[in-house]
Order: structure tokens, then C-alpha cells, then sequence
């Protein structure tokens, strides 16, 4: 079993998922949300996430019960404070929350504990300004949803960020069974400064009315080899996370390239997420 703690903030999809991941490799693991309701719904779906890779023979058949046993919830961000490793932020993306947060856990959490932020795009410079004490401890450690299968973490360094720091984050991910990667601090970072503006072009041709959902991903599919569409991705991302990337960039670059599109915009405002609130660009059953 792996000595250091890791300590994650935010029990929605992406939280939960880098907590059953930590939990998988023998880490002992405190999950922290404001709800209750969240906390007791990633903990059902952690024991069905680990049972399923059980079931593959991707786990041994005697995972389950010990993870379980490491696995720690709570409401009490004060919580973490115990976390002697690495704290994952994992809260929405939102920079005035973001950084509310590192302000509160560079408070709170002991010196040598990194703080690290899923972040799909927000600057980690920024986040790493609001922390009181030691901002050399903070670092971006970008998961890829769905978080146990996908193997690729970016590692995001801020202006303050230590040597020290990088080298420890990047042997966690190693240990997760991730292959890191080492980006700068850009709007975007590496993977969604080049996968959001496609998918945001597509919608485009989509709401111009050059082709259908359905032809359009299938056009990549086939034609680019993705596993998926660019519509049927944006769904599974979910639209408003995709809108916040593309407002990161535009904001970031200054280029009109990078501006959202109205559909895109309006889905949003409409409430249609894609798969997590059951309507984006298709339909989908509830959960």
C-alpha cells in the first residue's frame, strides 16, 4: 500500500473517479463536498467502479473490501488538514471558487502537502496566487475523463510552481498507472486548446446547417479515426464545461477564433449539458 495520502476536493465525476483511482493503486483516499448526498453517491459509485474493473480482471479479485476500508467522506474541509501527500482539487470550473479554495487549503493543509487542481483551463499561475504560504507547492495535475481508463494526466506548472513539486506529481501519476505529460501554463493547456476549438468548429457546422449530428460524427469517426464524434464527445464532456474552455481561450489568446459558438451558448443557458443532464446534442436516459 502506497505511504502518502491523497486528499480530493469535489465528489462529482471527475472527484470521484480520481478518487477511485487513488483507491485502486492502495492509496488511502479523503473525499471532501459540501453535500452529503454527493459524498454517499461517489462512494456507491466507487464500489460499483472498482467491482466493474474486478470483474474485467483489471483488479484483483480482493480490491474491493480494503479500498472501501481507505476511503474517508466528509463535509469538513478542515478535514484535509490531516492529508500528509497530495490534495486534488476537482471542484467546477470556476476561477472564483478555484481560488477561494487554494486559499483556504494553503491555510489549512500542512506545508509539504502539494496542492494540485484538475483544471481543464484555468490559469494555474492565477490559482497559485491565491494561496498564502507556499505557492511553489501548487501544480495543475489534469485528469481525462472517464478518469480509470484514460492514461494521459498533463501536468501544469505556474510561474511559482517548484522543481520539487513537478517531480513529485509527476511520480504520483505514475504510480496511478497514468503517463504524464509536462505543459505550460496556456490557456488550455495542451489537449483542449486543440480538442474544444474542433469541437466547437462542429457545432458551428452543425448549427449552419452543413450536416446533420449524426453525419457530422460520423465524418470524424471514419474519416479522422476519433473513437467518437466531436457532438457525441461535447455530450459526454459536457457543454457547459466546453463553453468555459472556449471563453478561457477566447479571453486568454484575444482571438476571434476561439469565440463560442451561439448554439453552444444557448444549450447552456438552456440547461442541455449533454449525458449528465440527459440532453445535449442527443438524448440520453437518466441515470
Amino acid at each position: 500500500m502506497a505511504e502518502q495520502q491523497i486528499g480530493v476536493v469535489g465528489a462529482g465525476t471527475m472527484g470521484q473517479a480520481i478518487a477511485q483511482t487513488a483507491l485502486a493503486a492502495g492509496f488511502p483516499v479523503t473525499l471532501y463536498d459540501v453535500a452529503d448526498g454527493a459524498l454517499e453517491q461517489a462512494r456507491q459509485r466507487t464500489e460499483a467502479g472498482l467491482q466493474r474493473l474486478i470483474d474485467k480482471e483489471k483488479l484483483p479479485a480482493d480490491t474491493l473490501p480494503g479500498a472501501l476500508e481507505r476511503m474517508n467522506t466528509t463535509t469538513d474541509l478542515g478535514a484535509l488538514a490531516q492529508v500528509q501527500g497530495t490534495i486534488i482539487e476537482a471542484a467546477p470550473e470556476s476561477l472564483s471558487l478555484k481560488t477561494e479554495l487554494f486559499a483556504e487549503l494553503s491555510a489549512k493543509a500542512p506545508r509539504e502537502t502539494i496542492l494540485a487542481s484538475n483544471t481543464s483551463s484555468i490559469s494555474l499561475t492565477r490559482l497559485a496566487g491565491a494561496v498564502h504560504e507556499g505557492a511553489d507547492r501548487v501544480v495543475g495535475l489534469h485528469f481525462f475523463n472517464p478518469v480509470p481508463i484514460m492514461k494521459l494526466v498533463e501536468i501544469i506548472r505556474a510561474e511559482q510552481t517548484a522543481d520539487t513539486t513537478v517531480e513529485r506529481v509527476d511520480a504520483l501519476a505514475r504510480t496511478l498507472g497514468k503517463t504524464p505529460v509536462a505543459i505550460g501554463d496556456t490557456p488550455g493547456f495542451a489537449v483542449n486548446r486543440l480538442l474544444v476549438p474542433m469541437i466547437n468548429e462542429a457545432i458551428f457546422l452543425y448549427q449552419e446547417g452543413g450536416a446533420s449530428r449524426e453525419d457530422i460524427d460520423t465524418a470524424m469517426k471514419l474519416g479522422a479515426g476519433h473513437p467518437m464524434g466531436p457532438l457525441t464527445l461535447a455530450d459526454t464532456i459536457g457543454l457547459d464545461v466546453c463553453l468555459s474552455i472556449m471563453e478561457v481561450l477566447h479571453e486568454g489568446f484575444g482571438d476571434s477564433k476561439y469565440r463560442p459558438c451561439p448554439l453552444l451558448r444557448r444549450m447552456v443557458d438552456a440547461g442541455y449539458l449533454g449525458r449528465k443532464s440527459g440532453r445535449g446534442f442527443y438524448t440520453y436516459d437518466a441515470a
